[in-house]
C-alpha cells in the first residue's frame, strides 16, 4: 500500500515542526514573532494544543488566530481584553512562550539581535536587545532560524548576550540552569533542543534530504548526535488545510530563498 504524502513546502515543514513546540504548554501565551513562529503557533491552537492563548497583537485575546495580512471581511472574535499590564503579568508569572527569531546563537542557546561586532563599534547595529533578557529568564522560548549556518551558529560565545542560555559563567546571582526554559530550534534543515549532555545542543529531527554532516557543517560548535536520528514529520493535508486559512496571502512563501519543496530533489 502506498502511502500519499501531502506536497508541502519547506516553510509549511518548518511552521509544522515549530507548532509541536507548544504542544504540552497547556493555557500559556504564545508569542510568535514573525510569520513562520506565528503561524507555528497559530496552527498548535487549532490542533496540538487548543488550550493555547494567543492576541489580536493589541489589546485583546481572541477566540481564534487572526489570518496575516490584509483581512477583507474577517472580524477578529474576540474574547476579553488584554492590554500591557496582563501581559507582564503573564510574562512575568511564566505563563507565556515566545517563538523568536534571533540573528546569532551560541552553544548555550544565548541569543542576539542586538548587533554585529565589538559593541563598542559595531560592524552592524540592529535591533538592541528589545524584551530579550526579561523573557529568557522569565518564561519558555523557542527560535526559528530560516538559514541554518556558521554566522547565526557562531563559534564561542554571541557579540551581544542579548538573552540567557545554559551558560553557567553567565547566570545571576542566585538563578539555576533549571530556571531557563529553551525548548526548540526549528531551522531549514532540522530541528535541534537542549537535551544533549549538559543541556549540549542536540540534533533532533532532520528535515528530508538533509544529512548530520550537512547539518554540523553548518555549525560553529559541537552538536549531540544521537545514535538514532528521526526525519522531521511531514505536514498532514489538515495542517495545510489549516496553514492556507491563516495565511490566505501565502506570506510563507517569501520567507525562505526560492521557497524550496519540502521534499529534496534526490
Amino acid at each position: 500500500m502506498t502511502i500519499s504524502v501531502p506536497v508541502s513546502s519547506l516553510a509549511e515543514l518548518m511552521i509544522c515542526s515549530a507548532s509541536e513546540a507548544f504542544r504540552d504548554d497547556g493555557e500559556v501565551l504564545a508569542t510568535g514573532i514573525g510569520v513562520i513562529p506565528r503561524l507555528a503557533a497559530s496552527l498548535s491552537m487549532l490542533s496540538a494544543n487548543r488550550d493555547l492563548l494567543m492576541t489580536d497583537s493589541e489589546a485583546f485575546m481572541v477566540a481564534e488566530p487572526i489570518p496575516l495580512g490584509p483581512r477583507g471581511s474577517y472580524v477578529p472574535k474576540l474574547e476579553s481584553w488584554m492590554g500591557f499590564s496582563r501581559i507582564f503579568d503573564n510574562v512575568w508569572g511564566g505563563k507565556r512562550h515566545a517563538m523568536v527569531g534571533p540573528t546569532q546563537i551560541d552553544r548555550f542557546g544565548q541569543a542576539n539581535i542586538s548587533c554585529i561586532g565589538e559593541h563598542a563599534r559595531p560592524r552592524a547595529q540592529m535591533l538592541g536587545v528589545r524584551g530579550f533578557p526579561g523573557n529568557s529568564i522569565s518564561h519558555a522560548n523557542s527560535f526559528v532560524v530560516p538559514s541554518h549556518n556558521r554566522r547565526v551558529f557562531v563559534e564561542g560565545e554571541v557579540d551581544m548576550v542579548a538573552s540567557v542560555g545554559y551558560n553557567p559563567a553567565r547566570l545571576a546571582r542566585g538563578w539555576s540552569l533549571d530556571e531557563i526554559d529553551i525548548r526548540l530550534i526549528i531551522t531549514h534543515l532540522c530541528v535541534l533542543d537542549f537535551q544533549g549532555p549538559q543541556r549540549q545542543i542536540r540534533i533532533r529531527s532532520l528535515h528530508p534530504g538533509v544529512s548530520v554532516s550537512e547539518v554540523q557543517d553548518n555549525t560553529g560548535f559541537a552538536l549531540h548526535i544521537p545514535d538514532q536520528i528521526p526525519t522531521t514529520a511531514a505536514p498532514t493535508e489538515e495542517q495545510l488545510a489549516i496553514i492556507r486559512r491563516l495565511d490566505p496571502h501565502n506570506l510563507r512563501a517569501v520567507q525562505l530563498k526560492d521557497n524550496p519543496s519540502s521534499q529534496r530533489p534526490s
